[in-house]
C-alpha cells in the first residue's frame, strides 16, 4: 500500500511537472512569434549598461518585452527610477512580480509592448528583435518626449543615426544609447 502511495505520488508530480513545461513552451513560443524571444541579459552586463545610461533617481524608466525583470529590478534598486516593463508573456511577467515582491516603484504589465504608452519614459531599454525594433521606430518617434534616452541593447535603431551618442562594443551584443 505505502509503495502504491508513493507511485502515485511521483506519478501526479509528473504530471503537474509535464503540464507547466507544456503550458511555458508555449508562452515561449508565442513571444517568439510575436516578435522577439526570451532571452536573459547576465547581471555583470546590465550593470554595465546601466552605469552608462547615467540614470537618474526619480525618473520613468520602461522596459519593452520585460522578461524576467532582471534589467528593470537592478534599475530600480540601484538608481531609485520608476521602473514599468511591458511583456506579452504572462508567466514572465508574474515571474517578475514574484521576484521583485517588496521592490518600491515597480510594476509589470502584460500588454503587447506595440500598444505600450511610451509619452513619460525618461528612458526606454529594448532588447528585441531588428524587425520589431522597426516596428517600434514610428512609435518611439511619435510618442517619445524631446530628451528620452533610448537604450537597444543587441541591435541599432535603423533611421536613428543621428540620435545615437553612445556605443558600448561588447560580446555577443553591442549596447546602443540615443537621445531622442
Amino acid at each position: 500500500m505505502f509503495a502504491f502511495l508513493i507511485y502515485f505520488l511521483i506519478l501526479i508530480f509528473l504530471l503537474f511537472f509535464l503540464i507547466f513545461m507544456t503550458i511555458y513552451i508555449i508562452s515561449l513560443i508565442y513571444s517568439s512569434l510575436k516578435g522577439s524571444p526570451y532571452v536573459a541579459t547576465k547581471n555583470q552586463r546590465i550593470n554595465e549598461i546601466l552605469k552608462n545610461a547615467s540614470l537618474k533617481k526619480g525618473k520613468i524608466f520602461i522596459e519593452l518585452g520585460s522578461g524576467d525583470g532582471r534589467v528593470l529590478r537592478e534599475a530600480v534598486k540601484k538608481y531609485k527610477v520608476i521602473g514599468i516593463g511591458f511583456d506579452i508573456n504572462p508567466l514572465l511577467v508574474y515571474w517578475s512580480k514574484i521576484l521583485s515582491f517588496g521592490i518600491k516603484n515597480i510594476e509589470f504589465k502584460i500588454q503587447d509592448i506595440l500598444k505600450a504608452d511610451l509619452k513619460k519614459a525618461d528612458y526606454l531599454y529594448l532588447f528585441l528583435m531588428p524587425e520589431l525594433i522597426e516596428k517600434l521606430r514610428l512609435k518611439m518617434n511619435n510618442e517619445l518626449k524631446k530628451g528620452t534616452i533610448v537604450i537597444s541593447h543587441g541591435f541599432k535603431i535603423q533611421g536613428w543615426e543621428k540620435k545615437l551618442f553612445k556605443t558600448i562594443k561588447s560580446n555577443p551584443f553591442w549596447t546602443f544609447y540615443y537621445k531622442k
